[in-house]
Formats: C-alpha cells, structure tokens, sequence
C-alpha cells in the first residue's frame, strides 16, 4: 500500500473511504469510527506523498484501535454498555500519537470481549465480529482483540492494535490465519490504554505479515530500518509439543519440517518451565483474575454491574474469597520460572502450537454458559504461560484444516527479547508456504 501511495498509483484519501465502506459492511467490527479525524490525516498524508515527502514508510496507511486505546474525541467503552456516555477521551495514548505523528490514519475503535476479559471474543452489547473464514456457519473471532483480528482478515485495514493479557492477540490472531505480535509488557507505553491487569498486560498489532509487524515496532521506537529475512541456519528452537487437535498438530508438524528443511536445529522435546507454568495455572489459579477483580472491585459493588455480560461478572467475582497467600505463591512461582526459562531454552526460541483448536462454531456458545466457559479456558492454555512470563511472541498462521480453518504456530522468547524474536520470525515467515 505505501509503495502505491510512493508511486502514484493510488493515494490514501482513495484507500481510506475504501476502508470506510468496508467498515460500514461488516457488522459489530467496529464499536465506532473516527471518520472526520481519519479524513484530516489521510488528505494530509496524499499531500506529503506528493510533494515526496512522507513522514514515514507507513504515512497515509489506514489502522484500526482496539476500543481500550484512548483516541481524542472518542469514548474509550473498553466493550462495556457501561461505559457508553463515558466522558470522550481529550488526548491519545502515546502508541495512538506516535503512529499518528508518523503519518497513519486512524480508522476507528475495534470491538473487544467485554473489558478484554475473555478469550473467544463474544460482546452481548456491541456485538460479536463473525469469522471471515467461518463459511460453514458463523465462528468466534476470538478475543478479546475480536474486532482488530476481523478488521485485517476481513482487508477493511492492512494493521489494527491490540492488547493481550492472556491470549488477546495471539487467540484472534491465529484463529483469523493473522501474524500477531505480543510484545514484553513494558515495551511500550500502556499510558492511555484501559487495563485489564497490570501485571500482564502488553500491546502489539494483528497484521498480516511480520514485515508490517517490525515497521510498526520501528515507528513505535522512532528507527527506521529495513528488515531483510536471515537465513534459519543455524538457529536453534525447541519445539514443546502439546494435545491439541489434529489438524493443529499436522500443520504444525509440516511448517517445523520446512524450518528443518532451511537449516533451522530444532530440538523436539519438552520445555519444563513451560510446562511448569501450564500446571501452576491449572492447580494455583491465574494472576490475572486477582489483578481484573482489584480493578474492577468498585465497578462489581456498583450499580452499573447489572450492565455486565453475566459471564464476564461471574469470572470477575469468582476471584473475590481467593486468598492473598495464593496471590503471593504466583508472584514467587512467576519469579523462579522466568528466571529457569533463560537456563531452559539456553538461546533457544519456544515453539507451540498458538491454539489447541480451531474457531469454534459461535451459537453454541451463546446458548450454553458451561460450554462457554469450558471452551474459553481450553482457548486460552497454551498462551496464558507466555503471559504469566512476560514472554514476548508472534503467533504465524500455519496451515488450515479441512474445512478452511486457520491454525497457528507461536513462536516465544524470554521477557525481553522482542527484537531478537522478530528478527526470527521474519526468519521463519519467509520458508513457511502455508
């Protein structure tokens, strides 16, 4: 798209109200759109463009927030009825500042599960996003980024950001066959974003390519550079393979032989520390909900709880009685682990499968709570440990099933080594042919 712009042979005002039209077709992607803004800034970026003097790579390329980004003038709900008449936000987050200074036009604010807090991304308020792949009958997006994932799958924006405390990029991501990128929780700002836990919350963009995903981080830390895929040679992963479903397995099998094929050592064997941190989850709880209950404690002893999805309250208050000694035992485990994941992969990356499974079917969903809440912890497992160690990943589409179905292949690195995970992935990206 920047090189059309570069050349002439289309502008950003002209890709922008294609992006509008888009928009307008497919429902409950967006909760709202900032079309008078995005006007502004993509009449400015056709002029820079012609007078060959672009802000960036990026100036003039179309993006879309996920609704717990502040954007000035607009109401950040966070996907809450709540939050409807919330007091417009009066200045952008930084992230919604920096790409905006170098030249992108912000679309509108992106659907999400209710307060980011579910992995399969149903909104009882706004709506839900319908999997574009989904042509068999209508599939979960996945969340909580539903409606960034919808907005690049369904080609209305090239990028949309997202935040991820559990899966919540990465799920959407692979599961709309997306590159999804989840950063270290501190590299960048999280200024002017409504959290979810303050511990594991991080920030990324859903793309369709991890070259798009590396020119977002440079714009984000102010370089300018060009990525050019290294050869895999050499580079050392350790495939931890977990029970997940057949496709998921095949497809992941097939992409870890293309990597073989170009040279890559991958050592197929279990990962302790991951491992650890999937059975800490399972039988000590998850920080998070200690985190999402502190936060929202004044919310759930309000009046507006009754204006919560009921699944979205239940998990919310589920954490009230937990004990502050369980809290405590996570944060230890969590220091301890993180510290044995550097000795564990000694240099080498971590690959998982993103998802155990593929969309599931949306209506069941709705209509069953058990089934509901079963289908989201079984969505959020094998990226929960990523988070709980700060670990920073990007999530490659791997392959479909027979019916069409996006899977995911995750590829994660000790808190911290984003650039070196990138560099990586673009590695990888570059011989996978799925």
């Amino acid at each position: 798209m920047a090189e059309d712009f570069a050349s002439g042979r289309s502008d950003p005002v002209q890709v922008l109200e294609q992006a509008l039209e888009k928009a307008s077709q497919v429902p409950a992607v967006f909760i709202s759109l900032t079309a008078e803004r995005a006007r502004r800034e993509a009449e400015a970026a056709a002029a820079r463009w012609r007078a060959g003097q672009p802000l960036s790579v990026f100036d003039g390329v179309p993006l879309a927030w996920k609704d717990l980004f502040d954007v000035a003038g607009s109401i950040t709900t966070a996907g809450a009825a709540y939050r409807r008449n919330a007091p417009a936000a009066l200045l952008d987050a930084p992230t919604v500042g920096l790409l905006c200074r170098a030249g992108m036009v912000s679309v509108g604010k992106t659907n999400l599960s209710e307060l980011a807090y579910s992995g399969l991304g149903l909104n009882p308020h706004f709506g839900t996003p319908h999997n574009p792949h989904g042509t068999d009958q209508p599939r979960i997006p996945g969340g909580s980024s539903s409606g960034s994932a919808v907005a690049v799958a369904a080609a209305i924006v090239p990028i949309a950001m997202g935040t991820d405390t559990a899966g919540s990029i990465r799920i959407p991501s692979a599961f709309n066959g997306l590159v999804g990128y989840r950063s270290s929780s501190r590299r960048y700002s999280r200024d002017g974003v409504f959290p979810l836990a303050h511990t594991l919350d991080s920030l990324g963009p859903l793309t369709r390519s991890v070259r798009d995903a590396l020119a977002i981080d440079d714009l984000l830390h102010g370089r300018r550079q060009t990525h050019i895929a290294r050869s895999l040679k050499g580079q050392r992963f350790v495939l931890a393979q977990q029970d997940v479903e057949p496709a998921v397995r095949n497809n992941l099998l097939r992409a870890v032989e293309q990597l073989k094929a170009h040279g890559a050592l991958i050592e197929e064997r279990e990962c302790p520390t991951f491992q650890a941190t999937l059975d800490l989850i399972k039988h000590h709880g998850w920080l998070g909900s200690f985190e999402a209950f502190a936060l929202h404690e004044a919310l759930l002893d309000s009046p507006d709880a009754e204006q919560l999805d009921p699944r979205v309250r239940r998990r919310l208050e589920a954490a009230r009685a937990l004990p502050a000694s369980q809290l405590l035992h996570l944060f230890d485990a969590r220091r301890r682990l993180q510290q044995q994941l550097m000795a564990d992969l000694d240099g080498a990356l971590l690959i998982t499968p993103t998802i155990a499974h593929v969309a599931p079917a949306l209506a069941p969903l709705e209509a069953d709570d058990e089934l509901f809440v079963k289908t989201n912890l079984a969505t959020l497992r094998l990226t929960m440990p990523g988070s709980l160690l700060d670990m920073p990943g990007v999530t490659l589409p791997s392959g479909r099933d027979a019916q069409g179905l996006p899977t995911g292949l995750l590829l994660s690195a000790p808190a911290g080594e984003d650039a070196r995970l990138l560099r990586a992935a673009l590695s990888v990206e570059s011989v996978l042919n799925v």
